[in-house]
């Protein structure tokens, strides 16, 4: 029996300027100078950190505002003086999407491996945009074997890549007549992607550095594939378009996994693929939209099986003047696909608004395989997903990390963070009573969708005041 699948996190402080949520107000002018005082206390040693920062002459005077907001100050201070406040500059953090508090958390899992719990709890809304509306079954949580990483029973977060044919033919000596097909097992399902905007030099590497570790893999250009070592081919998976007019055949043969851009000349690519690799798994990556359903079944109809199904950064269909969000289109390919008897045949990749650990069990729910992750590895390096970033032709604004990144640094940080994940998915089936993510694909029953909700609740309401 092969070993448990476990991610060794190690702690990786951030190199970048943090902006923390919280910062902690002092009113010091009727301070008694307590004996007892509170601040040498605090167990995050806030209050000495912010002193020394501000006694250093070659920084300026700011609040830290790493407050973790325990209260602890706030509740013994005899004189009352200390109070907690939020930070502006945070609340500025991010989008409408990629809210601050996605942001801070996805900085603290990065930083540890381990998932972040604030002090003062979440006092927010517990739905928002696209995967945020829909909330998990956890009605298996009570039992004693299934309590997630400390759970007695065995949970497999491994998924299958690649054609899987419905039957096996043999003939009548035992030689099997079914066409041979290749299959690729990865641990966890979830790809590195390429980046959704240009980010800083030395991205690429620590990328395929973390996918190496993880035993996952990473999805890597031509250029930055040739700044790859060969021994770590094996966890690339090269991504070609039509202006990749000469292959990088090392590679291609060392690979487990290809991407081609779709386009016309795709297929024509992906016999050259195939002549260079016979066993390789070829995937087409798709621009999610309204065709997307009829090009995955004139592909799957040319012997295509694998789909790399890519919304924009925030999980929106591309080039539609209403864009739908990922998960709802899923669920109608999904279904479809189940209808035409095809489901289990294909592998479907998703890209596009993975924010978030939760979000990986609820697009698989919605019906993908695996997910490709193109934002949240930025958020764990520095990147703020500043408002301005909607200007993809001026990647020059972004002020974060500005130097070329320290590899080995910046893998740690995104293992760091798939460590945080996988503990949060394991806690997810453990609570839901499955023992492995396969079984997760399409299992709306184990979620509760608010659009089904509430028009189950308030149809009548509805229907009344029309």
């Amino acid at each position: 029996m092969s070993d448990k699948y476990h991610i060794k996190p190690s702690p990786t402080p951030s190199h970048f300027h943090r902006i923390g949520k919280y910062g902690s107000v002092d009113c010091r002018e009727d301070c008694s100078r307590c004996t007892n005082c509170v601040k040498p206390r605090c167990l995050y040693d806030t209050y000495k950190k912010e002193t020394a920062h501000n006694k250093n002459p070659d920084t300026g005077v700011e609040l830290l505002n790493e407050c973790r907001a325990c209260l602890s100050c706030v509740q013994g201070c005899t004189k009352g003086l200390l109070s907690i406040s939020l930070n502006p500059e945070f609340l500025n953090l991010g989008d409408a999407y990629f809210k601050p508090d996605v942001i801070e958390t996805t900085w603290k899992q990065a930083d540890t491996g381990t998932i972040p719990v604030s002090g003062a709890g979440y006092r927010g809304r517990f739905h928002g945009p696209g995967f945020d509306s829909i909330w998990t079954d956890m009605s298996e949580i009570v039992r004693p074997t299934r309590d997630g990483i400390h759970g007695r029973e065995y949970i497999s977060t491994s998924v299958d890549i690649g054609p899987k044919p419905m039957r096996l033919a043999f003939s009548p000596t035992g030689e099997m007549l079914s066409d041979p097909f290749d299959l690729l097992e990865i641990p966890i399902p979830i790809l590195i992607d390429t980046p959704a905007w240009a980010m800083n030099e030395g991205v690429a590497q620590a990328r395929l550095q973390a996918a190496k570790k993880l035993k996952t893999l990473a999805v890597l250009e031509s250029a930055d594939l040739a700044q790859a070592k060969p021994e770590d081919f094996r966890f690339a998976v090269p991504l070609l378009g039509p202006e990749d007019s000469s292959l990088n055949e090392p590679a291609i043969k060392a690979a487990r996994m290809v991407e081609i851009v779709d386009g016309p000349t795709a297929l024509d690519l992906a016999g050259q693929v195939h002549a260079i690799h016979p066993g390789v798994v070829i995937g087409i990556r798709l621009a999610l939209g309204p065709e997307t359903l009829a090009r995955v079944m004139a592909l799957s109809a040319a012997k295509i099986k694998v789909f790399h199904i890519c919304a924009d950064w925030q999980g929106r269909e591309i080039g539609v003047a209403k864009p739908r969000h990922i998960r709802d289109v899923m669920r109608e390919l999904h279904n479809e696909l189940v209808k035409l008897g095809l489901r289990d045949e294909l592998t479907l990749i998703i890209r596009g608004g993975i924010a978030l650990a939760e979000h990986v069990p609820k697009a698989i729910i919605c019906g993908s395989d695996l997910v490709a992750l193109d934002v949240a590895p930025m958020v764990a390096l520095g990147c703020r997903v500043c408002k301005a970033i909607d200007k993809a032709e001026h990647p020059d604004h972004c002020t974060v990390n500005p130097e070329p990144l320290d590899p080995d640094y910046a893998a740690q940080r995104i293992i760091n963070l798939m460590c945080a994940w996988h503990s949060q998915l394991i806690e997810v089936l453990g609570a839901m009573g499955i023992r492995e993510v396969r079984r997760l694909r399409g299992e709306v029953g184990r979620a509760i969708f608010r659009e089904d909700i509430e028009r189950e609740a308030f149809g009548d309401l509805v229907r009344r005041s029309a």
